[in-house]
Protein backbone atom coordinates (compact mmCIF):
# COMPACT_ATOMS: atom_id res chain seq x y z
CA UNK A 1 0.00 0.00 0.00
CA UNK A 2 1.44 3.34 -1.05
CA UNK A 3 1.55 6.56 0.89
CA UNK A 4 -1.54 8.77 0.75
CA UNK A 5 -0.93 11.62 -1.68
CA UNK A 6 -1.94 15.25 -1.18
CA UNK A 7 -4.89 15.08 -3.59
CA UNK A 8 -5.97 11.44 -3.06
CA UNK A 9 -8.83 12.34 -0.71
CA UNK A 10 -10.09 14.95 -3.18
CA UNK A 11 -10.02 12.38 -5.99
CA UNK A 12 -12.03 9.91 -3.93
CA UNK A 13 -14.58 12.54 -2.95
CA UNK A 14 -14.90 13.61 -6.59
CA UNK A 15 -15.58 9.98 -7.54
CA UNK A 16 -18.26 9.76 -4.82
CA UNK A 17 -19.82 12.97 -6.14
CA UNK A 18 -19.80 11.63 -9.69
CA UNK A 19 -21.80 8.61 -8.52
CA UNK A 20 -24.50 10.94 -7.12
CA UNK A 21 -23.97 11.43 -3.38
CA UNK A 22 -27.43 12.21 -1.93
CA UNK A 23 -25.81 13.96 1.02
CA UNK A 24 -24.49 16.64 -1.33
CA UNK A 25 -28.05 17.34 -2.45
CA UNK A 26 -29.19 17.67 1.17
CA UNK A 27 -26.27 20.00 1.83
CA UNK A 28 -27.32 22.17 -1.12
CA UNK A 29 -31.04 22.43 -0.37
CA UNK A 30 -31.16 22.59 3.44
CA UNK A 31 -29.93 25.86 4.98
CA UNK A 32 -28.46 24.28 8.10
CA UNK A 33 -27.31 27.60 9.54
CA UNK A 34 -30.97 28.63 9.85
CA UNK A 35 -31.28 26.02 12.63
CA UNK A 36 -28.37 27.39 14.68
CA UNK A 37 -30.12 29.95 16.91
CA UNK A 38 -32.91 27.59 17.94
CA UNK A 39 -30.51 24.73 18.69
CA UNK A 40 -28.03 26.91 20.56
CA UNK A 41 -30.82 28.38 22.68
CA UNK A 42 -31.69 24.86 23.84
CA UNK A 43 -28.20 23.43 24.12
CA UNK A 44 -25.94 26.19 25.39
CA UNK A 45 -26.10 27.25 29.02
CA UNK A 46 -24.98 30.57 30.58
CA UNK A 47 -21.91 28.69 31.86
CA UNK A 48 -21.00 27.82 28.25
CA UNK A 49 -20.94 31.51 27.34
CA UNK A 50 -18.38 32.22 30.10
CA UNK A 51 -16.28 29.18 29.27
CA UNK A 52 -12.61 29.82 28.61
CA UNK A 53 -10.91 28.79 25.39
CA UNK A 54 -8.71 26.35 27.30
CA UNK A 55 -9.32 22.64 26.98
CA UNK A 56 -11.13 20.67 24.33
CA UNK A 57 -13.04 22.72 21.79
CA UNK A 58 -16.83 22.34 21.88
CA UNK A 59 -18.32 20.55 18.87
CA UNK A 60 -20.42 22.86 16.74
CA UNK A 61 -24.20 22.38 17.13
CA UNK A 62 -24.68 22.25 13.36
CA UNK A 63 -22.18 19.38 13.10
CA UNK A 64 -24.20 17.61 15.80
CA UNK A 65 -27.51 18.28 14.04
CA UNK A 66 -26.08 17.02 10.76
CA UNK A 67 -25.00 13.88 12.61
CA UNK A 68 -28.58 13.41 13.85
CA UNK A 69 -29.73 13.71 10.22
CA UNK A 70 -27.31 10.95 9.19
CA UNK A 71 -28.41 8.82 12.10
CA UNK A 72 -32.08 9.20 11.20
CA UNK A 73 -31.61 8.78 7.47
CA UNK A 74 -29.60 5.58 7.79
CA UNK A 75 -31.26 4.22 10.94
CA UNK A 76 -28.01 4.15 12.94
CA UNK A 77 -27.59 3.67 16.66
CA UNK A 78 -25.35 6.24 18.35
CA UNK A 79 -22.40 3.84 18.17
CA UNK A 80 -23.06 3.02 14.51
CA UNK A 81 -23.29 6.73 13.66
CA UNK A 82 -19.91 7.36 15.26
CA UNK A 83 -18.36 4.38 13.47
CA UNK A 84 -19.75 5.26 10.03
CA UNK A 85 -18.68 8.90 10.27
CA UNK A 86 -15.15 7.67 11.02
CA UNK A 87 -15.37 5.16 8.18
CA UNK A 88 -17.05 7.06 5.33
CA UNK A 89 -15.56 10.07 3.62
CA UNK A 90 -18.95 11.17 2.30
CA UNK A 91 -20.32 11.31 5.86
CA UNK A 92 -17.32 13.27 7.09
CA UNK A 93 -17.74 15.67 4.17
CA UNK A 94 -21.47 16.06 4.98
CA UNK A 95 -20.51 17.04 8.53
CA UNK A 96 -17.99 19.46 7.01
CA UNK A 97 -15.16 17.93 9.00
CA UNK A 98 -11.62 17.32 7.83
CA UNK A 99 -9.31 14.44 8.68
CA UNK A 100 -7.79 16.55 11.43
CA UNK A 101 -11.13 17.30 13.13
CA UNK A 102 -12.58 15.37 16.05
CA UNK A 103 -15.65 13.29 15.31
CA UNK A 104 -18.39 13.36 17.94
CA UNK A 105 -18.53 10.13 19.92
CA UNK A 106 -21.69 8.12 20.64
CA UNK A 107 -22.12 9.58 24.13
CA UNK A 108 -21.84 13.15 22.88
CA UNK A 109 -24.45 12.42 20.20
CA UNK A 110 -26.78 10.83 22.77
CA UNK A 111 -26.42 13.78 25.16
CA UNK A 112 -27.08 16.25 22.34
CA UNK A 113 -30.22 14.41 21.21
CA UNK A 114 -31.46 14.11 24.80
CA UNK A 115 -30.98 17.83 25.38
CA UNK A 116 -32.95 18.65 22.24
CA UNK A 117 -35.66 16.15 23.21
CA UNK A 118 -36.03 17.66 26.69
CA UNK A 119 -36.43 21.06 25.04
CA UNK A 120 -39.14 19.60 22.77
CA UNK A 121 -37.16 20.42 19.63
CA UNK A 122 -36.49 17.13 17.84
CA UNK A 123 -39.79 16.86 15.99
CA UNK A 124 -39.88 20.58 15.19
CA UNK A 125 -36.33 20.58 13.81
CA UNK A 126 -36.91 17.54 11.62
CA UNK A 127 -40.22 18.95 10.42
CA UNK A 128 -38.43 22.13 9.31
CA UNK A 129 -35.69 20.00 7.75
CA UNK A 130 -38.34 18.09 5.81
CA UNK A 131 -40.03 21.28 4.62
CA UNK A 132 -36.73 22.45 3.12
CA UNK A 133 -36.41 19.18 1.20
CA UNK A 134 -40.05 19.23 0.07
CA UNK A 135 -39.76 22.81 -1.15
CA UNK A 136 -37.10 21.59 -3.59
CA UNK A 137 -39.09 18.51 -4.60
CA UNK A 138 -37.39 15.87 -2.45
CA UNK A 139 -38.43 13.49 0.29
CA UNK A 140 -36.10 11.48 2.50
CA UNK A 141 -36.87 7.82 2.92
CA UNK A 142 -34.75 6.43 5.70
CA UNK A 143 -33.80 2.81 5.95
CA UNK A 144 -30.81 0.62 6.21
CA UNK A 145 -27.48 1.80 4.93
CA UNK A 146 -27.83 -0.25 1.76
CA UNK A 147 -31.22 1.14 0.74
CA UNK A 148 -31.50 4.67 2.14
CA UNK A 149 -32.41 6.93 -0.74
CA UNK A 150 -33.39 10.48 -1.52
CA UNK A 151 -36.20 10.58 -4.03
CA UNK A 152 -37.59 13.37 -6.19
CA UNK A 153 -41.28 13.94 -5.42
CA UNK A 154 -43.84 16.53 -6.51
CA UNK A 155 -43.46 19.80 -4.58
CA UNK A 156 -47.05 19.44 -3.39
CA UNK A 157 -46.11 16.11 -1.74
CA UNK A 158 -48.09 14.64 1.09
CA UNK A 159 -45.55 15.33 3.80
CA UNK A 160 -42.20 14.59 5.33
CA UNK A 161 -41.16 11.11 6.25
CA UNK A 162 -37.84 10.44 7.94
CA UNK A 163 -36.94 7.03 9.26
Amino acid sequence: MGQLGFFDADKRLAAISAKGDPLEMIDRVVPFESFRAEIEAAVLTPADEKRSNAGRKRIDVIVMFRMLVLQSLYNFSDEQAEYHVHDRMSFTRFLRLGFEDSIPDATTLWLFRETLAKAGLIDRLFERFGHHLEAKGYIARGGQMVDATIEVVPVSGTGWRLG
